[in-house]
């Protein structure tokens, strides 16, 4: 692309200019893996800078998981997901990504005002993952991959594994 004299019109530079300057890291921290709606769930706290995942939110973010993924078994579900409480700088957001039939997953965004858990609602269609929760979710697809589909091992064997195989520290 550097020896383009201009950029297409829908590039704004402005705007990558200043999404540049504010990037940061954010604090990924596992919280266990629970059950929840009849799923193996494994669960993350993400951190914008400033706030902090409480156990109460984390319990908030459960209830709303296990009654989505209650009829997972509808959606192809193979009973195994991640959720992501990320406490943001805009507001609090809980994703619910599944694993489904045909090496598919399914991903469900909550969102609602910062410290609200209860005010958490279905996000827009077409909302996606952030890039801090991007970040969560790669690592994901890639323990997945290595420990429940690559493996020979039995599956509790398996799941023991995937489960044990988290993302801690600061994402960006």
């Amino acid at each position: 692309m550097s020896d383009r004299e201009e950029l297409p019109t829908a590039v704004d530079t402005e705007a990558l200019l200043t999404l540049a300057q504010g990037h940061h890291e954010r604090t990924a921290r596992a919280t266990g893996t629970r059950e929840a709606g009849g799923h193996l769930v494994k669960t993350y706290a993400l951190q914008a800078p400033g706030r902090t995942v409480t156990e109460q939110d984390i319990a908030a973010a459960l209830r709303l998981t296990a009654a989505h993924l209650q009829l997972g078994r509808t959606r192809g579900s193979l009973g195994l997901a991640v959720l992501i409480m990320h406490v943001g700088g805009d507001g609090d957001y809980v994703l619910v990504h599944s694993w489904i039939e045909g090496y598919m997953s399914d991903l469900a965004i909550f969102t609602g005002p910062a410290g609200h858990p209860e005010r958490l609602r279905p996000g827009r269609t077409g909302l996606a993952p952030c890039v801090w929760e991007a970040a969560i979710l790669a690592h994901e697809r890639d323990a997945f991959s290595r420990h429940v589909l690559d493996s020979s091992s039995p599956i509790p064997n398996r799941l023991a594994a995937w489960g044990a195989d988290t993302l801690t520290g600061g994402v960006r």
